[in-house]
């Protein structure tokens, strides 16, 4: 798969301060890429440079093959999380000012406006002023804007701040609807459990550096612990639990009071997974049996804290 967008050894100084330490992404055409990292890792002034709204100090941006070039913003568009609409002006023509700042006709500006006002249900909101909508309202003003010139790269900073869940849900599917028509899109969020459901890719930046990179199947094979979630319904528990601590490192152990189910999280180490199910099938009835993979959030968490 060729790359929509390549950072190569970025680096960017304010003053004693390195936000962005020789920073290498690759961003895969068509992915949905997650960019994580707790506050202040960099990922702002990396998404900042990539629109060229401020210059590295050394490193280069390749764009769809070709060194990035300043009328490139034509194929990018940049949700930001702080949002900058004019709250004075009249929603169309706002919306109808920005669309031609991204080079789209009248016509085309007219035509993709139409489109978006009727999918996202807001076709009474034209002549509202942005001051007059709520935070969530203008955020789907902020969104359209963001996609109508249709970019080939799609850079959304929190794109879900301010939604209601139905409102959530309705941008992340059109967020999914665009990636599926060939737009790439890199997603930088707090909020892991989006990463999870539409990130295909991702990287981690720490203070400045970039710690993690790769197909999020990927990664997260290369956090997995050898840990299984069992459940089981045995006769004599007590012996069991000392039969498997013997040989295993039991992380946590609880019973589900319903049927007495003894619940277990098994870490095995170098043993086969199959001898630990032989043993508890030996010992009684197996309900659950499952490797525990990490999740985003547990693989950030380790990251970071490590």
């Amino acid at each position: 798969m060729s790359n929509i967008l390549e950072v190569r050894k970025v680096v960017k100084q304010y003053g004693n301060f390195t936000a962005l330490n020789e920073v290498s992404l690759s961003i895969p055409n068509g992915s949905i890429y997650g960019l994580l990292g707790p506050n202040g890792a960099g990922k702002t002034s990396l998404i900042r440079i990539i629109n060229q709204i401020t210059l590295p100090d050394s490193g280069e941006i390749i764009l769809d093959g070709k060194l990035l070039q300043p009328n490139d913003v034509q194929y990018i568009g940049y949700m930001p999380e702080e949002r900058g609409l004019y709250k004075s002006m009249k929603v169309g023509e706002q919306c109808f000012y920005l669309a031609q700042l991204k080079g789209l006709s009248k016509h085309d500006a007219k035509t993709q406006l139409d489109y978006w006002f009727e999918r996202l249900e807001i076709k009474g909101w034209w002549n509202k002023k942005i001051e007059e909508l709520s935070k969530g309202m203008a955020q789907k003003i902020q969104f359209v804007v963001t996609v109508l010139h249709q970019p080939k790269l799609l850079i959304l900073d929190e794109p879900f701040s301010g939604f209601d869940p139905v409102n959530a849900n309705l941008i992340k599917d059109e967020i999914i609807e665009l990636n599926k028509k060939g737009t790439s899109v890199i997603f930088s969020t707090h909020r892991m459990e989006s990463v999870e459901e539409m990130c295909d890719h991702i990287a981690l930046i720490h203070k400045s550096n970039k710690l993690i990179e790769g197909k999020l199947t990927d990664v997260k094979k290369q956090f997995r612990t050898n840990s299984y979630e069992v459940g089981i319904l045995s006769e004599n528990s007590d012996s069991l639990l000392k039969e498997l601590s013997e040989k295993f490192t039991i992380s946590t152990t609880y019973f589900k009071s319903l049927n007495d189910e003894l619940k277990l999280e098994i870490q095995i180490g170098n043993t086969a997974p199959n001898e630990l199910l032989q043993l508890l099938i030996q010992r009684g009835q197996v309900t659950h049996f499952m490797e525990k993979i990490p999740s985003v959030n547990d693989i950030f968490i380790k990251t970071v804290t490590d």
